[in-house]
């Protein structure tokens, strides 16, 4: 009897699993009729475009142009032209953006942005097709330009032009190719992948399903006759996965046999080592039968792998909050998820990248390491902000197929390289569907406005506002990134100028606190069902401003470490400093004919971002200080603290703004910001503020400490008053000895390491309240068991 209990008992689940993979494969098998066309919801059918080939005169010359060499786009390149069964290039002399403009048009893009001369994009191969070229803009092909005449050149291929093209399309575009030349000419607005299996149609982001071609303003599939896995993991990469997986290929065998498949004509070739689909070549034409199938085969179906970040698991946003990747590549400065420069940890210091042969096959490699797709863009010249520290790596050359950047080969001879040739990198990230439920509403422009949110109520979606109360700038930065609207530039507790929707009034979530690292506003730690806002919504409600750019401050650790030194100044030349609190609480009681032990030493602090560092408060609210003669445009600007091995605060000081201004700037920048006569306050990007050793408040208070080993700390915009791109290189550490008559300070490094102690509590209040909501949930999950 008990053999039998015990028999069902594991009998249960396996039927049931038995049972709903039948199921699966019965709801594969007549899902399409639910559908017309045999199209998901969510996905409209598409209007159908019109696009006519030109027409061209009998005698014009037929070519095919595309787009090579060393790209840091899919949509720019070295112009080659086929023709006569050879593939070539065109020459820069004469060349203009009306002929760029032919180039693009040609390629199926709206036009043409840019042109560059002198083989920007590498020498190409071959004959050099024209020589000369002058268009006016209009033509229909290249081939009607005025020229030498095809083939007449004298030029060489270090004159090779090549063209930046609009990322836009022309509507209804359908490539035809008339040639044997492989030429593969689809974007990626041309191409998706359509879940067909119900499981797969509910989960974000889509990973699985159909590989169709947007052809003449129709979405066809492609046969899988002559399909490989290399061509798979570019569509992955794509569409924002870093790689591809198997898939049950019976169940959408089934599918293709209820519903007939509309074929594109033709098959890919692809090697593998793509960023984009486009660069891959074009494979045989698929002629398709009289019963719709294609030799045998098929729809083609990919299954993709996506990386940590996106991957459908509870909490996700939670985990990634706090989680310490252990990598050696990682982006800062970006403004969104899968994009800023690229830095690599090199014996335990982290450096940059230099431009030089900077390529998207490259980027690629960084991309996919960090759990993205292919790079959508390779960004040369510090275009995401310049990096502190050594430049470890230069002249890239990768296969595509390296599982680090660091695998890489490079030149480790090649030295010169300085931080406005830092490399960067735009990733393919999956689309999450994270800015259909936000928006700003009521503000002046799209980048501004009081943040309403979309949320379940009453069994259906409704749109609200946020509670302000505590909302900062770390909150601000999540909203326009979700909204891809760059950085934060204002948090703002008071909307009552931004009226916003009359039906999205209520508040509909409150308690909002982020560290700085979700995705969406939704990840972030708040309140459930039971709101609490003690100012209530409406003029109270939170909002935001967004900005394409942001500052970022970082602080030089050598000037730190080559200028520390210990001073014992007589309390009576300390009155100013003990009126501004920069002295420790014991010295209220120190007579003034005593002294205090002072650790002095010089700070240079760099704004290395993309806009200039401004204080938050405007002019007329700063406040004047008699015994300085200066005025403080913020509360606090930097926290010095020394700690203890463990961590513990054993003295402090602080400094406020009392001058924020251009003490030096790079070569070629000129300086903006002069504190004397109540001038402008700021630090401009590529410029520098040095507070020296000898200022007042230039210090921390060791008077009252131990001889010992400690941990020096300085922490700058410690309260994220002013929004910058990167807060994690905003504090430096050090490490301390003194043994009562002498101080070295040593080691000095900028705390990527170390997390900010503000972002600590922020982390653990977070990782407390999951830990809490999951202890309830388990509790309660025990009393059903329990009652059943």
């Amino acid at each position: 009897m008990e053999d039998t209990t015990m028999l069902a008992a594991w009998s249960l689940p396996c039927c049931f699993t038995i049972l709903l993979g039948l199921l699966e494969l019965c709801r594969a098998q007549y899902e399409h009729l639910g559908y017309p066309h045999g199209y998901p919801q969510g996905y409209p059918e598409p209007e159908q475009e019109q696009y006519s080939a030109p027409e061209l005169p009998p005698d014009t010359p037929r070519i095919q142009l595309r787009l090579a060499g060393d790209k840091r786009k899919h949509n720019e390149g070295r112009v080659e032209v086929f023709y006569d069964g050879e593939w070539g290039t065109v020459c820069d002399d004469d060349f203009s953006i009306h002929s760029a403009q032919v180039v693009c048009r040609e390629l199926g893009y709206l036009e043409a942005v840019s042109w560059s001369p002198s083989s920007k994009y590498g020498k190409g191969e071959g004959r050099i097709w024209f020589d000369n070229v002058q268009c006016t803009g209009k033509e229909k092909t290249l081939a009607l330009c005025t020229s030498n005449g095809i083939g007449v050149s004298d030029c060489k291929h270090t004159e090779d032009v090549g063209v930046v093209c609009s990322d836009k399309r022309i509507p209804g575009f359908k490539f035809i190719n008339t040639m044997a030349n492989n030429v593969l000419n689809i974007q990626v607005e041309d191409v998706r992948i359509r879940a067909i299996l119900s499981s797969y149609r509910k989960r974000i982001p889509v990973t699985e399903g159909y590989v169709e071609v947007k052809d003449g303003g129709k979405w066809k599939q492609i046969c899988d006759v002559e399909w490989t896995k290399h061509n798979s993991r570019v569509i992955c990469g794509m569409f924002g996965f870093p790689g591809e997986r198997k898939y049950n290929a019976r169940v959408y065998k089934m599918f293709a046999r209820r519903r007939k498949p509309s074929y594109w004509d033709y098959s890919v070739n692809c090697t593998g080592n793509e960023a984009h689909v486009s660069s891959c070549k074009l494979g045989h034409a698929v002629a398709a039968k009289a019963n719709s199938t294609c030799g045998g085969g098929t729809p083609v179906v990919v299954s993709c792998v996506p990386g940590r970040a996106f991957s459908p698991t509870p909490m996700t946003g939670f985990r990634k909050a706090f989680r310490q990747e252990q990598t050696l590549v990682r982006l800062r400065g970006g403004a969104i998820v899968g994009e800023g420069r690229v830095e690599v940890l090199k014996n335990g210091e982290w450096g940059t990248i230099c431009d030089d042969n900077w390529s998207l096959l490259s980027a690629t490699v960084v991309c996919r390491e960090l759990g993205f797709g292919s790079a959508k863009e390779a960004l040369s010249g510090g275009r995401l902000g310049q990096g502190m520290g050594p430049v470890h790596m230069n002249e890239i050359e990768c296969s595509g197929f390296e599982k680090s950047i660091t695998e890489c080969f490079f030149n480790k001879e090649s030295l010169g390289c300085s931080h406005e040739e830092d490399a960067a990198v735009r990733c393919n990230v999956p689309a999450m569907g994270f800015q259909e439920r936000l928006r700003l509403s009521g503000g002046r422009n799209p980048n501004e406005g009081r943040v309403e949110v979309l949320v379940e109520r009453n069994g259906s979606q409704a749109w609200g506002t946020v509670c302000s109360d505590g909302w900062g700038t770390i909150e601000a930065m999540v909203v326009c990134r979700q909204l891809d609207l760059g950085f934060a530039s204002n948090a703002f507790q008071e909307t009552w100028y931004w009226p916003g929707e009359v039906s999205a009034d209520p508040v509909v979530m409150s308690g909002v606190r982020c560290s700085g690292t979700e995705m969406s506003l939704s990840q972030c730690l708040h309140h459930g069902a039971h709101l609490t806002c003690p100012k209530g919504g409406g003029r109270n409600a939170a909002g935001v401003s967004c900005s394409e750019t942001a500052p970022d401050l970082v602080l030089n650790p050598q000037i730190v470490e080559q200028t520390t030194y210990m001073e014992d100044r007589p309390m009576f030349m300390l009155q100013c400093a003990y009126e501004e609190n920069c002295l420790s609480t014991t010295s209220s009681e120190t007579p003034a004919s005593s002294h205090r032990r002072l650790l002095r030493f010089s700070s240079q602090i760099h704004n290395n971002g993309q806009s200039d560092f401004r204080p938050k408060a405007e002019r007329h609210s700063w406040v004047w200080h008699d015994c300085h003669s200066h005025y403080h445009s913020m509360e606090v600007f930097t926290h010095y603290d020394l700690l203890s091995l463990n961590g513990t605060k054993v003295a402090e000081g602080h400094k406020a703004s009392f001058c924020l201004e251009d003490t030096e700037c790079e070569e070629g920048i000129e300086k903006r910001y002069e504190c004397a006569n109540f001038g402008e306050q700021g630090i401009t990007v590529g410029c520098w503020d040095t507070y020296r050793h000898d200022i007042d408040c230039q210090w921390i208070d060791i008077t009252d400490i131990k001889p010992g080993d400690y941990i020096f700390q300085v922490v700058i915009n410690p309260n994220y008053e002013v929004p910058e791109s990167d807060y994690s290189n905003n504090f430096m550490k050090c490490r301390c000895r003194y043994d009562g008559h002498r101080i070295w300070m040593y080691s000095c490094h900028n705390g990527e390491t170390m997390v900010h102690q503000a972002l600590v509590e922020r982390l653990f209040y977070i990782r407390h309240s999951v830990l809490l909501h999951c202890s309830t949930t388990l509790l309660e999950l025990k009393d059903n068991f329990t009652l059943k």
